[in-house]
């Protein structure tokens, strides 16, 4: 495990996962498994679903199309984010926060 490495776990659809990630990613993935909850819960309640990897797999569905949906900003976020500073990308980061929490 390198020095920056991280053992986390984090429950998605009531199982429990452990994982080894960067320490900076934490963050980013306790929030993407938040959000998988989230919108499984949702197809769950408002869905005719069988079983909970329904929901799962909805909710898998849609975060794929919606990142399907915005690939040049995926890319163009990737080629910015790798030429900033460390301050700048949290500056950037922040921006980006703000600017979704206006819609």
């Amino acid at each position: 495990m390198a020095s920056n490495d991280i053992s986390i776990k984090v429950n998605i659809g009531d199982r429990v996962y452990p994982l080894r990630i960067q320490a900076k990613e934490e963050e980013y993935v306790r929030k993407a498994a938040k959000l998988l909850n989230e919108k499984m819960g949702f197809f769950n309640s408002n869905f005719s679903v069988k079983d909970k990897i329904d929901g799962l797999a909805m909710a898998a569905l849609e975060f794929a199309v919606d990142s399907l949906n915005r690939p040049e900003e995926n890319i163009q976020y990737q080629q910015v984010k790798q030429d900033l500073s460390p301050g700048e990308q949290e500056v950037y980061r922040l921006e980006a926060l703000l600017s979704e929490n206006k819609d």
